[in-house]
């Protein structure tokens, strides 16, 4: 069971590297964040809009632990986005960064209202296999780290493990305008 020092690090942890993450955001041009890093990748506005995508589904994945302990959340999918992915790039920053914001006070609410033994509650997907609920929360945390790295032009510390072994191909056509 998870103890208090290892809820109160998780909760750090969340804040701290979304608001490293926000910080980078927020330092980038409305331009910059139009245009990839590099060829092939998303721009910045595209990373926030996955990463609040993400995150919707991340925490419906935990609330469906929290309901039924070694749920599969195959199929299983968060609320809807202000911003979706493919309306990524006619949003500003500014309103990226408060969906943001937005999606991890939601996060935050729910980690607040969970039991230590909560946190044991496992669910699984094909996608990552079957993980506890501290896990899943974890990997919010590590999934920001991530995108820091790449929005900073850095090479990711952190890469997900995902039980086939490879990352799938998340990206979805962009209409053309």
């Amino acid at each position: 069971m998870a103890d208090e020092a290892q809820i109160a690090e998780l909760s750090q942890k969340m804040i701290s590297e979304r608001e490293k993450l926000l910080a980078a955001l927020e330092s980038v041009s409305e331009d910059d964040a139009s245009q990839p890093p590099k060829e092939g990748e998303w721009n910045a506005k595209q990373q926030m809009a996955h990463l609040c995508e993400m995150e919707t589904a991340y925490r419906a994945w935990v609330a469906r632990a929290l309901e039924e302990d070694g749920a599969n959340v195959e199929g299983v999918r968060g609320e809807p986005v202000a911003i979706p992915l493919e309306e990524a790039n006619s949003h500003t920053v500014a309103e990226h960064v408060a969906e943001m914001r937005g999606q991890r006070e939601k996060t935050m609410a729910l980690i607040a209202s969970m039991t230590p033994s909560d946190f044991d509650r496992r669910a699984s997907n094909s996608l990552f296999g079957s993980l506890t609920v501290m896990q899943w929360l974890r990997s919010y945390y590590r999934h920001d780290r991530m995108h820091v790295d790449q929005i900073t032009g850095l090479e990711p510390s952190y890469k997900p493990q995902f039980a086939s072994g490879s990352e799938p191909d998340q990206r979805r056509a962009q209409p053309i305008k």
